[in-house]
């Protein structure tokens, strides 16, 4: 045979033996047929196996695999591949040796193995009673066995068993351990049999409902609801959902010790009881009887050394006897064992044996809940495996009559609260937990386990995380991995792994022959588990919520289920209306008073806290506790939900949702005595995202039509689950809230609302101080919205003074100055809440928008004197505007520089421009003089344009810097102008002439300067240079000396030249509308060339004339004067306007070389 080195490693995971102790070398001669003093008695040393040999004991405990996965839960799923008995382990392993029948239970959870051994003729003897399993043993008898009958052990069996009884209790060092007693009783007297201690079969799992529940309310403990998974000494994490006498017959976990064993490269966690002596030269030695008459056999040497290797000892104490009377000790080494004389085995082959065997299971026990049977029977060299499950649904008169089913359903919920507690660690094993849990529901039935089933779909809904931010690629990818399996999927088997034989079409999978296990590598998963039960990667956030809502909907099913009848309910209350479903359209007023709720949401449900909610569920049950929890998920899920269609901006679509996480906040609520600070933080979430939703509601209006389509839209999945809400509550606390209004004002209003109940939570209770990142986010909207609110009633205040002016009424209506002081109002609140936070940008924002206001109301006391022109400038208008600038000035100042916010900086100080300028503009136009002096009113307008003047940004690029060169060009033509009027209305003081002239020609300069920097105002330059050329023809009238005038006259004369920029953009425009039809637009007024033109004409004769009359030096120049003015007066002045300043362009041209000017461009 050879030796071949096997690898093993045993690590004792839990032991109840006290520490090894020596062993009592019996003298020869010792007779074993006499019980020693202390047979029978409870040892520690012993355990259950000097006891138990003769008791019920011996019989096989089905679940015996379940009571050890239950205590190493950890170990259960992907840490282990077989949970068994040892006893279990070794009889699988020496099937190529043994005629010995075969029979096991084989149950997959995850990638682990449970083989528990299956007495069939216990079961039957069981079938004969009660009926149950009548179908297999129908079954079994057809296929297997036609003459069954139950066999009965030999004397000879009780004989040894009872030996070895009486040696281990011998062996045993103490006072009169090794003193014989007689006794009354023969060892060889039939009544050496077994003594019946009860059945060793638990029965079928039918317990009521309220025991079930009972005992599993003891799981449900920690914030899934879940049972105990954590490792804790087995008598504190017994299953809980099963009685005493369950436990007592097969679910607790009644090993000595429990080892976790490598074999290869198989793990395993198996239960032993073999005793292990030790001390002395002997660390660890197990002790063994043996008939000297009888050579040990190889299924003995088999036995031997596998136990010895799982429990880790390395020498074996063989005790011969003769009849009874031992005769002598020898000492083996466990590694001598396969090489002993006649049962000399190849460890190597034992190796084989454990792969095959291993590999032959895992490829066809693929359905997890399904109970599988290993089977072979006596003196026969075919193993089949049936898949009983599959054979118990196929009956149509027997329905869950498999006693494996609960203990199955229990571990795989059990195993998957234990992996759903380390997700966050690791996320690859999300396909596994679901397929485990939705096997768990499937196993169950939810009028007897509605708590695990609830509790399992909590669990399920938990798995998709709401709250955070990283994609669902990202998070949940490694759900899709192998880890992930089907519990419907049915494994092929390959040509070299079974066949099904045709007189036995119920075995899925068949070893034709004993002897194949011995092949090396003959048996190999060639077939791995598939992911087809995978957990889907949801990329987006609605099909992620729509899995929570749907396994929240059938927890909250299971729950109502378990809690009473509709005929149990208490009757309603005659004298207490039903509330019915109807809109009533309500005024602002009495929303104002119902909104009021929601400024007080952790107080209203305060009020009346009752033994049993409305639907009967009983405080402090676990169906409340639960409820509680799948409230706040489905809350949540549908938060989430509206979240996302607020980003993809479908609004209707988002207040429906937001309306139903609202709905079972208040379901939450109505059934909860207190509200935790979690979820009150969650809810003034929940009320923000409603203001935002109403907000934008109000801001698209125009597609209220669309929203409210949305809006009215619901799934069959919400109304189900709004009628689980109703079972505890009316719902209608936040109706207004999320009510789709028919108007922006009510929209407005109650997104203000709502903002100011989720501020007032925030501030008060429990919460204050507690997030203040969330407080300042509240903060912020709460400012916003009551700037939205200002800016609506400014606009409001706006468009009714339009209609007052079309209706020519000169004084403000008191409804108008209602509207300001809502709106001032609003902005005042809204500065107050951005000051909290120190939002300095925003506010800003609002004193931009406070001195917008300001200017409306200046505007609106504007007065008109008759039906075409209005009066004089106002004291009010100039009360208002001065407000204006101060808050714009205000404004400002918050920013600091324009560098903290280049676009907000850039608006303010826009305005702030337009501000003085509008007042400097209807100070000079609508000048006050009935109240004040000429010489005041001159200065103030020059102050105000200065400061407006200042306010233009010319020299940073941006889209307003053409509008600041534009604002910049008229401020100074107006000033220009102004001082052109004082210049020629001045009398007698010289000086102030002097100064006023020379102000005119800085500004007119200036004027110049800007215009020709800009290409869309050639009118406006045109007319300043005329105006130059005027200025200038009136201070030669006033001049003297022929050569100051004739110096004069050739300076307007060039200022005159200058104006062919002007009139050649002008001629540009009209070719393109000549070109492409006056219907295009254009942004040249007609009109006004002509009459520009109108001027130019007379101006320009007018200069030639008196050039020519006054020149006498330069007889060219004077001949080109002539000719140009010959030309001026003999042109048409009936031609089309392209074609005249065409001509003025060409005379312009020819005089241009006499004067010396040069047409002046853009500056640079």
């Amino acid at each position: 045979w050879g030796r071949c080195i096997v690898k093993s490693q045993a690590v004792v995971k839990y032991s109840a033996a006290p520490p090894a102790s020596t062993f009592a070398l019996l003298q020869e001669q010792t007779d074993l047929k006499l019980p020693p003093a202390n047979w029978l008695r409870e040892s520690a040393q012993l355990g259950p196996a000097g006891s138990t040999v003769l008791g019920s004991s011996s019989r096989s405990k089905p679940f015996s695999s379940f009571g050890m996965a239950y205590d190493f839960i950890d170990c259960v799923g992907d840490g282990v591949d077989v949970v068994s008995d040892s006893e279990n382990i070794k009889k699988l392993l020496k099937i190529p040796y043994s005629k010995s029948h075969v029979s096991m239970a084989v149950h997959r959870v995850g990638r682990t193995l449970l083989l528990d051994e299956l007495d069939i003729q216990e079961l039957f003897m069981r079938s004969s009673q009660t009926g149950d399993w009548a179908w297999l043993k129908e079954f079994y008898q057809r296929l297997i066995d036609q003459k069954w009958q139950r066999k009965k052990k030999s004397k000879e069996h009780w004989y040894q068993k009872a030996i070895l009884s009486k040696f281990l209790y011998y062996s045993i060092n103490g006072d009169g351990a090794a003193e014989p007693v007689h006794s009354h009783h023969s060892d060889t007297d039939e009544d050496c049999g077994p003594v019946e201690y009860g059945p060793s079969w638990p029965a079928t799992f039918n317990s009521s409902t309220s025991d079930a529940d009972e005992h599993a309310s003891e799981c449900l403990e920690n914030p899934y609801a879940l049972g105990h998974v954590t490792s804790v000494p087995k008598e504190q994490n017994l299953p809980t959902l099963f009685n005493e006498g369950e436990n007592s017959q097969g679910l607790r976990n009644d090993f000595v010790r429990n080892i976790l064993w490598t074999f290869e490269d198989i793990h395993m966690l198996v239960g032993s009881n073999m005793p292990i002596f030790g001390g002395g030269r002997y660390p660890a030695v197990s002790l063994r009887l043996r008939d000297n008459n009888k050579p040990i056999n190889v299924l003995t040497g088999i036995d031997y050394w596998l136990d010895n290797l799982m429990c880790n000892v390395p020498e074996l104490v063989m005790c011969f006897h003769v009849n009874g009377i031992v005769q002598k000790y020898e000492m083996i080494k466990t590694e001598d064992i396969p090489d002993l004389e006649n049962s000399n085995f190849s460890t190597r082959v034992v190796k084989d044996i454990a792969q095959n065997i291993l590999s032959f299971l895992k490829s066809n026990c693929t359905k997890e809940g399904h109970t599988y049977w290993l089977f072979k029977a006596s003196g026969s060299d075919i193993v089949k495996l049936y898949d009983l499950t599959t054979l118990c649904e196929e009956d149509p008169e027997e329905k869950c009559q498999n006693p494996f089913t609960l203990p199955v359903a229990v571990l795989l919920y059990k195993v998957a609260s234990n992996m759903i507690l380390k997700k966050k660690q690791n996320r690859k094993h999300y396909g596994t937990i679901r397929t485990l849990l939705l096997n768990c529901i499937r196993l169950l039935d939810e009028a007897r386990h509605a708590q695990i089933i609830a509790s399992a779909h909590y669990m399920l809904s938990d798995l998709f995380q709401l709250d955070e931010e990283e994609s669902a690629e990202e998070a949940l990818r490694a759900g899709g991995s192998e880890d992930s399996y089907s519990e419907e999927e049915e494994e092929q088997e390959g040509d070299e792994t079974s066949s099904k034989p045709s007189d036995d079409s119920k075995a899925i999978a068949v070893i034709k022959s004993v002897g194949e296990l011995s092949v090396p590598e003959k048996y190999t998963s060639t077939s791995p588990i598939r992911p087809s039960g995978v957990f889907p990667v949801l990329q987006d956030k609605e099909e992620r919520c729509r899995h929570v809502l749907s396994y929240v909907l059938k927890g909250l099913k299971a729950i109502d289920s378990s809690i009473k009848k509709e005929t149990d309910l208490p009757s309603a209350d005659p004298h207490t209306p039903i509330p019915l479903k109807y809109e009533v359209r309500v005024q602002t007023g009495a929303v104002q008073k119902h909104i009021s709720l929601l400024l007080r949401p952790g107080s209203v449900y305060q009020e009346d806290v009752k033994s049993a909610t409305n639907s009967g569920m009983i405080h402090g049950s676990w169906q409340h506790r639960l409820k509680l929890q799948f409230f706040l998920k489905a809350s949540k899920a549908y938060y989430v939900l509206s979240d996302a269609a607020t980003n993809l901006l479908k609004f209707g679509r988002a207040l429906r949702y937001i309306k139903l996480a609202l709905q079972c906040h208040d379901a939450y609520c109505s059934i909860s005595s207190s509200l935790p600070t979690h979820v009150l933080l969650f809810h003034s979430q929940c009320l923000c995202l409603c203001g935002d939703v109403q907000l934008m509601l109000a801001q698209n209006f125009s597609n209220r039509a669309a929203y409210l389509e949305e809006y009215s839209y619901q799934t069959q999945e919400d109304q189900e689950l709004l009628h689980c809400l109703h079972r505890e509550s009316s719902c209608q606390a936040f109706i207004m809230a999320t009510d789709l209004g028919s108007d922006p004002e009510y929209q407005l209003f109650i997104s203000s609302k709502c903002y100011e109940a989720a501020n007032d939570l925030l501030t008060s209770g429990s919460l204050q101080g507690l997030q203040p990142e969330q407080l300042e986010q509240v903060l912020k909207r709460l400012g916003n919205i009551r700037n939205e609110l200002g800016v609506f009633y400014m606009n409001q205040a706006a468009a009714m003074q339009t209609d007052r002016e079309g209706e020519m009424k000169c004084y403000v209506t008191a409804a108008e100055q209602e509207v300001w002081k809502k709106s001032f109002s609003f902005f005042e609140n809204g500065m107050h809440n951005f000051e909290a936070i120190s939002d300095d940008t925003n506010m800003a924002l609002l004193l931009c928008n406070m001195g917008r206001l300001m200017r409306i109301c200046a505007q609106a006391h504007s007065g008109q004197s008759d039906e075409h022109s209005r009066g004089e400038f106002s004291p009010e208008e100039a009360l208002y505007y001065n407000k204006a600038i101060n808050y714009y000035s205000q404004a400002l100042c918050r920013l600091g520089g324009r560098d903290r916010n280049t676009s907000v900086w850039d608006s303010v100080n826009w305005e702030l421009s337009t501000t003085y300028f509008t007042l400097a503009t209807l100070l000079q136009d609508y000048a006050p003089l009935s109240r004040k002096a000429q010489e005041q009113i001159e200065r103030e307008v020059t102050e105000a344009m200065l400061k407006s003047l200042r306010y233009c940004d010319l020299q940073t690029e941006s889209a307003r810097q053409p509008l600041y060169q534009y604002r910049a060009a008229t401020i100074n033509h107006r000033l220009a102008s102004m001082y052109h009027s004082c210049f020629r209305n001045q009398v007698g003081d010289e000086g102030l002439r002097k100064q006023h002239r020379a102000h005119a020609e800085l500004h007119y300069s200036k004027a110049v300067s800007l215009f020709l920097s800009l290409s869309d105002a050639p009118c406006e330059l045109l007319r300043t240079l005329l105006e130059r050329v005027a200025f200038a023809e009136f201070t030669m009238a006033g001049q003297s000396s022929s050569a100051v005038k004739l110096k004069t006259l050739t300076g307007a004369l060039d200022i005159m030249t200058d104006t062919r920029h002007a009139f050649s953009l002008i001629h540009k425009e009209l070719q393109v509308l000549v070109h492409f039809g006056f219907s295009t637009s254009s942004g040249l007024n007609r009109q006004e060339v002509k009459r520009l033109i109108g001027v130019f004409e007379p101006s320009f004769s007018f200069l030639l004339l008196q050039l020519i009359k006054m020149s006498t030096t330069n007889e060219d120049r004077v001949n080109m004067y002539r000719q140009v003015y010959s030309v001026l007066l003999r042109s048409d002045k009936t031609a089309p306007l392209v074609s005249r300043i065409a001509l003025y362009l060409q005379l312009l041209e020819q005089l241009a070389p006499q004067t010396g000017s040069v047409p002046k461009g853009p500056p640079p």
